[in-house]
């Protein structure tokens, strides 16, 4: 009989689902009963048998804070309807909610932790600022959950060593699953023949875009004929703006992508740069990889843990804006050395493609090991009964 497990998190999914994401739920449909209790993107669909998602709040900046406060409720809510063996919460804070709908719900569902990265960056590095006036209670109720979840799974060395600063032991040590079959298909290009850097993600103070516009008003001069590509949106639209502004006819700016322009302009880019002030792994980085492309990123959190100086990228102190200009103007104005990183990162790429089989096999094990302790309970009093 498979286990019921209940994934619950604040990820948008919107439904039906890509090709990508419902490869993944059916390897999981495969070996579990799977439901999810995540969000939905605005005018998108609520649910179907296995989703249930909970549209935007109207109020955008409190859509975040009236999530988390709903969530104990709404998770009990999916206890008590499925009864679920375990649920996998997908971050601290899930954690301790699904902790506090266990309580009411009464149902003895076990906790498994999944730490993606530094939970404390959505207080301080993140959205508003108000949001850090938010942060000593975001720390407590997180620590509490880390502590006292069932189990604890991380997906870096860097979230490992996190954990383990709370005191607790993750139970395992594993990616979650990637598609990177678009940025594994196509033969890799070559570099362009214009030196280019491409940027991917939020534009949030933990990305430190801000960081990265000052390394580049120091790096552009140097580098005439080259361009950094700048692509994501968020709460500091402004520093692109001026930043356009101050370099103009080096800086291009595109708001989103699909996956296959992503890497379509992993393609059309010499490295990818990303100077962040936190980062859990890193997703781009990887897809930067497969597409054999050198990645300039910060000596912090889960960055170090894929990046190997010298080898397939460069690591810089993402609090220089002259090193991050510093390593721009090296691989930029090198193409033989952004050509001999780009080889690196290709063969560091195959460390971190897995299929969503392999991923739900993992997650199986895990969750199987979260159920043992209650499994070998039961047996034991079974045994013990008078006959």
């Amino acid at each position: 009989m498979k286990p019921r497990l209940l994934f619950v998190g604040r990820n948008r999914y919107r439904l039906p689902l890509d090709a990508s994401l419902a490869r993944k739920f059916d390897a999981l449909g495969e070996r579990f009963e799977v439901r999810v209790l995540a969000s939905a993107p605005a005018g998108a669909p609520t649910g179907d048998a296995v989703f249930t998602l909970v549209p935007p709040f109207p109020v955008r900046p409190l859509d975040g804070l009236v999530f988390y406060l709903a969530l104990p409720v709404r998770t009990a809510r999916e206890l008590r309807r499925f009864r679920p063996d375990a649920v996998v919460a997908q971050s601290a804070y899930e954690a301790a909610a699904t902790l506090v709908a266990r309580r009411l719900a009464r149902v003895p569902a076990r906790v498994v932790l999944d730490v993606h990265g530094d939970w404390r960056t959505s207080t301080r590095l993140y959205g508003a600022r108000g949001r850090k006036l938010l942060a000593p209670i975001g720390d407590a109720v997180a620590a509490a959950a880390v502590r006292r979840a069932d189990a604890v799974r991380t997906i870096t060395g860097y979230t490992t060593e996190l954990v383990r600063s709370y005191g607790v032991e993750p139970q395992d040590v594993f990616p979650a699953f990637m598609d990177l079959e678009p940025f594994t298909e196509p033969p890799v290009a070559s570099l362009p023949t214009a030196p280019r850097a491409l940027f991917i993600g939020v534009l949030e103070p933990y990305k430190n875009i801000d960081g990265l516009a000052d390394a580049w008003r120091i790096a552009a001069p140097k580098l005439p004929g080259a361009t950094l590509h700048i692509v994501g949106e968020g709460t500091r639209t402004d520093v692109v703006e001026q930043l356009l502004a101050d370099v103009p006819g080096q800086t291009q700016w595109t708001r989103s992508l699909t996956t296959p322009e992503v890497a379509a302009a992993l393609d059309a880019a010499t490295c990818l740069v990303l100077p962040s002030r936190s980062e859990g792994m890193g997703r781009v980085v990887v897809e930067a990889f497969c597409r054999g492309r050198a990645v300039i990123g910060a000596g912090v959190g889960g960055i170090r843990d894929l990046v190997e100086d010298g080898a397939n990228g460069l690591l810089v102190d993402p609090s220089s804006a002259d090193d991050v200009a510093a390593a721009l103007v090296r691989v930029l104005g090198d193409r033989g050395l952004a050509e001999r990183l780009g080889a690196g990162a290709l063969e560091s790429s195959h460390a971190w493609r897995a299929t969503p089989e392999q991923y739900a096999d993992r997650l199986r094990s895990l969750v199987d090991a979260s159920l043992q302790p209650r499994r070998e309970r039961a047996s034991t009093r079974s045994t013990a009964r008078p006959s």
